[in-house]
């Protein structure tokens, strides 16, 4: 049992400071501002269904997939790095313009690209949840590793439930700002965003220079 909860709260603890669901909220709000509450709320579920599935998908094939096609570690960063950084300079000169409601609207981004990735489970996410599964107890039985998994997805449905609820109260969350306290708090975060998407592909350009010097 005490592998099982030592587990759980690693997972929690090493993800839910990344995936930042709170943080990630006044982005989606902004990106959705256009939709109904109904289009809201299940672009929220399908966005916490997404990243749940993601990192699980992570966790079971991503080191086999990243053998598979010759890409290391360094490189998911640079590329999911340069994702987010172009998210956050996006939605840094978006045009507040209420007369470009409808052309806002007809562009809101669906609920994988880019509001599961790579603006809730980015890279940094996915190299966790990939180092996350060679971390096996040693001398590990089969019940052990059944307990470990275990424990590691249930963390990850965890960190996923927390983006649900974050996102689907989003508006409530930062309903007391106002018009232009919203304003103000999404121009910050996209740019706190953009930063560190260009932090990651900078981490990441380390990283490989590091093992090709």
């Amino acid at each position: 049992m005490g592998l099982v909860v030592d587990t759980f709260l690693i997972v929690c603890a090493a993800l839910f400071p990344m995936v930042n669901p709170i943080g990630g909220a006044p982005i989606f709000l902004g990106l959705t501002e256009e939709r109904t509450s109904q289009e809201r709320n299940r672009l929220a579920l399908w966005v916490a269904v997404n990243s749940f599935l993601l990192l699980v998908g992570s966790l079971l094939i991503g080191s086999y997939v990243l053998d598979f096609f010759g890409i290391s570690i360094p490189i998911v960063r640079i590329g999911g790095g340069f994702l987010l950084a172009t998210l956050g300079w996006k939605l840094l000169n978006a045009d507040p313009d209420p007369d470009h409601a409808a052309a806002r609207r007809a562009e809101t981004p669906e609920s994988f690209y880019p509001l599961t990735l790579p603006m809730t489970v980015g890279p940094g996410c996915m190299a966790v949840t990939i180092a996350l599964a060679t971390q096996h107890p040693n001398g590990e039985t089969f019940q052990q590793v059944l307990m470990f998994n275990g424990a590691v997805v249930a963390g990850l449905f965890v960190i996923s439930l927390s983006v649900y609820f974050c996102y689907r109260y989003a508006s409530r969350l930062i309903g007391l700002l106002g018009h232009g306290g919203m304003s103000v708090v999404m121009r910050l975060t996209a740019f706190i965003l953009m930063c560190i998407g260009i932090q990651i592909v900078w981490s990441g350009w380390t990283a490989l220079q590091a093992t090709h010097p």
